[in-house]
């Protein structure tokens, strides 16, 4: 790979592709540098354009609607369902307006949002949908992968991705020919009144300017040989996930334990629990490291003040914020330090009872 001096967007990549065409079952994986970038590209893709509304979800990595800002429309914001952390389809229509052609639906944490719901919303409402499946590779229901539920979705390979490379990676996927094309033009600067890339051309004189987010050959061969084990990750997450449950089922300050659903694929462990900020700082001096998803929901997050949200428009997205904790999680994690985590959880509030 390095002899060759190909360095990006070389065989491996391709061979990347390929597979994990096979592991999804898309017609076509589009590599790319990041999973934003492949939210951006599928946005503009897709037919996204300037000043036009995508409804995502409050509650959500930042990306969600920053990728929105960035591919030239406007994010608005809809609720999450309450026992959930997918974007509730109830709350979408009180939302659509005229500018409205889209909506993204974030699959979280170890199961996929309500996709039959939002399905029927969009058609309801003649929405298009795309999905940030970033973090749901894996993730089906009735035998279709996360991302090929409507237009097309994301898919990231950050390294604590539940398949990670060794730097930023992402894709695009799809079954759309013509959204593939222009994902592969987008990726190499673009398309100047001439087909470029490895797709069939399907428009050859539409100008389509474009950026430089090509997928390095380093990541796309880590990738690949990470690829082998994924089912192997997946299932052992899944039985860590299984003993988290078991043993925090019992603890008082406990609020919400993830429910393993078919279509579960924990990415990472997420509880809901009573003061979170000081149970965090507790397992932090026990030497637990622990994470925030998220800290402030995103329509109160400073770069959207202008849109006019305020505290208290999400009530299911803000409660999130507040009690939200991602716990250890990773294949090589032992059932020991399961235990160890859940043992210094109990200890906290056990504590503060006392």
């Amino acid at each position: 790979m390095l002899e060759n001096g190909k360095y990006s967007h070389g065989r491996k990549v391709a061979e990347l592709e390929a597979a994990l065409t096979a592991y999804t079952g898309a017609r076509f994986v589009i590599g790319v540098n990041s999973g934003t970038d492949a939210l951006v590209l599928l946005l503009r893709a897709a037919g996204l354009r300037p000043g036009e509304e995508v409804v995502v979800p409050a509650f959500s990595f930042g990306a969600s609607a920053t990728s929105v800002v960035l591919a030239g429309g406007q994010p608005v914001f809809a609720d999450i369902e309450q026992d959930g952390y997918g974007i509730d389809p109830a709350t979408v229509a009180g939302v659509v307006g005229e500018r409205t052609r889209f909506i993204m639906p974030t699959h979280l944490f170890s199961q996929l949002a309500d996709i039959d719901g939002v399905l029927g919303e969009a058609r309801r409402l003649g929405l298009t949908v795309v999905e940030d499946s970033a973090e749901a590779i894996g993730m089906r229901r009735r035998g279709t992968h996360a991302g090929l539920f409507g237009a097309g979705g994301v898919l990231s390979f950050f390294p604590t991705k539940t398949l990670g490379a060794i730097g930023d990676a992402g894709a695009v996927v799809t079954d759309d020919p013509g959204i593939a094309e222009n994902v592969d033009a987008l990726r190499h600067h673009g398309r100047f009144g001439a087909p470029l890339g490895d797709f069939p051309a399907i428009s050859t004189t539409t100008g389509l300017p474009g950026v430089n987010s090509k997928m390095d050959d380093i990541q796309a061969a880590v990738l690949l040989a990470k690829l082998t084990r994924l089912d192997s990750d997946i299932a052992r997450r899944a039985s860590l996930a299984a003993r988290y449950a078991e043993s925090l089922a019992d603890v008082a300050g406990v609020r919400k334990t993830p429910v393993p659903r078919p279509d579960s694929v924990f990415y990472v462990y997420v509880v809901e629990v009573d003061s979170r900020d000081d149970l965090a700082a507790h397992l932090s001096a026990k030497g637990v490291q622990t994470e925030v998803y998220y800290p402030t929901p995103l329509h109160l997050q400073p770069c959207f003040a202008g849109l006019g949200y305020r505290e208290g428009d999400f009530p299911n997205a803000e409660n999130a914020c507040r009690h939200t904790l991602a716990l250890p999680l990773y294949p090589d994690m032992s059932t020991g330090d399961v235990d160890q985590v859940c043992a210094s959880i109990g200890d906290f509030y056990h504590g503060r009872r006392a």
